[in-house]
C-alpha cells in the first residue's frame, strides 16, 4: 500500500516521501480501516523537524497521521460493537502512528462510529482537536455559566474548544487576528477580542478559566485574569506535577515563577498530554448529530498533494483543519 512517510529530519518538503510499504493487519483486539481521510496537526509536522524526537522517537522511514477516518475492512475476533462495513473515525495511539495511509490498523477501544451528518473529511478533522478539547477542559473542570478565555480561537483546537464550551453553557471569550474576528465569533464566541488591535489583559479579568493554547508568557499572564481559585488548563505549557509523573519525568519541580503564581491565586494548574479515547469520541459524535459542534475544514489536499498540505499547515494559516484525502 501507499503511505506518506517521514524519510528523514529536517525540512519539510525534503523529509516528506509517498512510499511503498507493507499493508497492515488486525489483531485479536484491533480493526482495520480503509482511509477514506486524515487530518494534520501541528504535531506532525514538528514531528519531521525532529524538534520531538527526544520525546517521540521514529524509526525511519515512519508513516505519519494522528487522525483518520474511513471504512473498516477487517475486525479482531475479540472486537465489539463494530462490524466490517462500518464507517468510523479515530484518533490513533503514539506506536500506531501513520494515518495518512491507504489502510490503518488501529485498537478498537479509540474508534467510534463516524456520525452519518458529516463527511469523511469533516469526520477526520475532529479526533485531535476535540479530545485534546474535552480533556483539557474536563480536567479542570469546566461548568456551566463559567467565564472562560480560549487563546486562538481560529486555530484547530481553538475552534472546535470555542464550540465545546458554548456547548457547556459557558461564556467564552477568545483572541484572534483582526481577518478573523467576524469568523471566529460565527462560532459562537460572545466577546472576540482582535489581539492586532486590543490587549486581551486589559479587557478580561476575573475569570473563572483560562485555556492556554500557546504557551511561554501566555501561561503565566494567564494568572493576572483569572479569579481567586480559578483554573488554568494548557497544551502549550510547562506540565504540572501530576501529569510530569505520568509522563514518565521523576523528581519534577514545577517551575519557582509558576509555583508562586499557583500559590498567590490559589489556583487550579494542569497540563495535558491528549490520549486516544473511544468513549469521548463517541460524545462528540453526539454533538455533531445534534448541531452543537460543526467541523471546521480549511483546505482539503488530495493524497498525492499530501507533502502541500504540510507545507501549508506549516505556514499557521489555517482557519481550521488541513484535510488530505485519499478518495
Amino acid at each position: 500500500m501507499k503511505a506518506l512517510q517521514i524519510i528523514k529530519y529536517g525540512e519539510l518538503k525534503d523529509g516528506l516521501a509517498i512510499n511503498e510499504t507493507a499493508k497492515p493487519s488486525s489483531n485479536a483486539t484491533s480493526i482495520l480501516i480503509q482511509t477514506k481521510a486524515a487530518s494534520l496537526n501541528p504535531i506532525d509536522y514538528k514531528l519531521v523537524s525532529g524538534g520531538l524526537k527526544d520525546m517521540v522517537p521514529l524509526d525511519l522511514p515512519s508513516s505519519t497521521g494522528f487522525d483518520v477516518s474511513g471504512i473498516i475492512v477487517e475486525k479482531g475476533t475479540e472486537v465489539t460493537g463494530f462490524e466490517v462495513g462500518d464507517a468510523v473515525y479515530a484518533r490513533v495511539p503514539q506506536q500506531q502512528m501513520g494515518t495518512v495511509a491507504e489502510f490503518v490498523a488501529v485498537e478498537s477501544t479509540v474508534v467510534s462510529k463516524k456520525p452519518e451528518n458529516i463527511s469523511f473529511e469533516e469526520a477526520a478533522s475532529l479526533p485531535l482537536i476535540g479530545l485534546t478539547s474535552i480533556q483539557a477542559l474536563e480536567r479542570v473542570g469546566l461548568n456551566k455559566n463559567d467565564r472562560i478565555l480560549i487563546h486562538a480561537g481560529s486555530g484547530g483546537v481553538g475552534s472546535f474548544a470555542i464550540q465545546y464550551a458554548k456547548a457547556k453553557g459557558a461564556y467564552v471569550y477568545t483572541t484572534t487576528s483582526t481577518k478573523n474576528v467576524h469568523w471566529v465569533k460565527s462560532l459562537g464566541a460572545d466577546r472576540v477580542i482582535d489581539y492586532k488591535k486590543e490587549d486581551y489583559k486589559s479587557i478580561v479579568s476575573d475569570l473563572d478559566l483560562v485555556f492556554d493554547t500557546l504557551g511561554g508568557d501566555y501561561t503565566l499572564d494567564a494568572f493576572q485574569v483569572i479569579k481567586e481559585g480559578g483554573k488554568v488548563t494548557s497544551i502549550a505549557g510547562v506540565p504540572d506535577e501530576e501529569t510530569a509523573a505520568m509522563m514518565g519525568i521523576k523528581g519534577y519541580e514545577l517551575p519557582e515563577n509558576l509555583a508562586r503564581l499557583i500559590k498567590e491565586k490559589s489556583a487550579n494548574y494542569k497540563l495535558t498530554w491528549m490520549q486516544p479515547n473511544g468513549e469521548q469520541l463517541d460524545e462528540i459524535s453526539v454533538m455533531v448529530k445534534e448541531g452543537r459542534i460543526k467541523p471546521i475544514i480549511d483546505k482539503v489536499y488530495p493524497f498525492a498533494e499530501g507533502i502541500e498540505a504540510y507545507l501549508y499547515l506549516a505556514t499557521g494559516r489555517a482557519k481550521g483543519k488541513v484535510i488530505i484525502s485519499m478518495s
